[in-house]
Parts: C-alpha cells; sequence; structure tokens
C-alpha cells in the first residue's frame, strides 16, 4: 500500500489593499482566507491554490 505524501503548506500574507481590485481578485483572496492587510492563511500547495496565488501575486506574499 503506497502512503501519501502530506503537501508542504504555502503561507501566504496580504500586504496591499483589497480597495479597488478587480470583484473576481476580491474573491479569490477572500477564498483564500484574506480579509485586511496582514491577515495570514497556511494553505497546502497544490495546484487550486497556485493558482489563486497567481492571480492576487501583485497583492500577496508567499512562503514555503
Amino acid at each position: 500500500m503506497a502512503t501519501k505524501k502530506k503537501a508542504d503548506a504555502l503561507n501566504i500574507k496580504l500586504v496591499k489593499s483589497l480597495i479597488g481590485a478587480k470583484k473576481d481578485q476580491i474573491a479569490t483572496a477572500q477564498s483564500l482566507g484574506l480579509r485586511k492587510i496582514g491577515d495570514e492563511v497556511s494553505q497546502p500547495d497544490n495546484a487550486a491554490t497556485q493558482g489563486k496565488v497567481a492571480k492576487i501575486i501583485h497583492l500577496i506574499e508567499v512562503t514555503k
């Protein structure tokens, strides 16, 4: 039986305001759990999360 490796996590921090951002970018940030500047979340490093990060990379900082 093969064991699954636990995916690495990405630490994502909102560093710029969502004011003036497009509606879909605001929705993406909120789906990641980012509401206000300084909010930090840990998300799994998978294709879905990477796509969300790519959409709002100009508003966030990402570390592993």
